[in-house]
């Protein structure tokens, strides 16, 4: 029997690490702690380190299934998941195929309009700096990533995007935006890191017309639109139904 005692080695706004007896592989515990706007508007939302944490893991390994590599091992307990240690790069990757969010207010672009191609944006990992939107020549000025990481970054994004709008549709759900993040492990692989839940993607209930009704992600959160629990729970009960519809 191990006598390791796990020590915290990183604590964000949704999730903590903790180290494990193997060095290369963390323990992470989701929180229900709820944050918006680079934390500055903060609450909780019950039961969502169980949901996000059960979403994840289910959608990373679908994910494995289909070629993406990621950092999941696995989901020892509801709240829990054990992942391959990696240096996460500082630069968070957003794939928009709907205008919404920031999109809109930056470009003038009305919500919901349907963008003609997906877009692929990278913004710089720093809350203290707003994570600001990054051009490639930014990129490569930071020396954040290197030109055939980001071309491995871009193509990853974008094969993910198309798999998981074919997961959320089978859902009766549209894939609005999402935002990932990824890491380099020991050998200096890259792997898809971080998480994919309703904290992370904005996602649109098709059964709904109402704009504010078929909202199912945080937005219900940042915009005050109430049950954002159920929300969640919703989610989650149709991400499991298509898992085990595809097992």
């Amino acid at each position: 029997m191990s006598d390791h005692q796990p020590e915290k080695r990183y604590e964000g706004k949704a999730k903590i690490l903790y180290s494990t007896a193997d060095p290369d592989v963390l323990l992470t515990y989701f929180k229900d702690d709820a944050t918006a706007f680079n934390a500055q508007k903060k609450g909780t939302i019950q039961g969502k380190g169980e949901i996000n944490c059960t979403i994840a893991s289910v959608l990373l390994q679908w994910l494995e299934t289909k070629g993406i590599p990621t950092h999941f091992i696995e989901q020892p307990k509801s709240n829990e998941m054990l992942v391959k240690a990696v240096t996460i790069l500082p630069v968070e990757v957003v794939v928009r195929n709907i205008a919404a969010g920031s999109l809109c207010k930056q470009t003038g672009l009305k919500q919901g309009t349907v963008l003609p191609q997906p877009l692929v944006e990278f913004f710089l990992k720093d809350d203290a700096l707003g994570d600001p939107l990054l051009t490639r020549d930014r990129l490569m000025l930071l020396n954040i990533v290197t030109p055939d990481q980001l071309q491995e970054l871009t193509d990853y994004a974008q094969k993910i995007n198309a798999l998981m709008q074919e997961f959320f549709v089978s859902c009766d759900i549209t894939l609005v935006d999402f935002k990932i993040e990824f890491g380099t492990d020991k050998n200096g692989t890259i792997l898809l890191a971080d998480e994919i839940s309703p904290d992370t993607c904005r996602l649109w209930d098709q059964q709904i017309a109402d704009p504010q009704a078929r909202v199912l992600d945080k937005d219900r959160f940042r915009q005050d639109l109430g049950k954002v629990e159920d929300a969640y729970q919703n989610v989650q009960a149709r991400v499991l139904a298509q898992a085990k519809a595809l097992q």
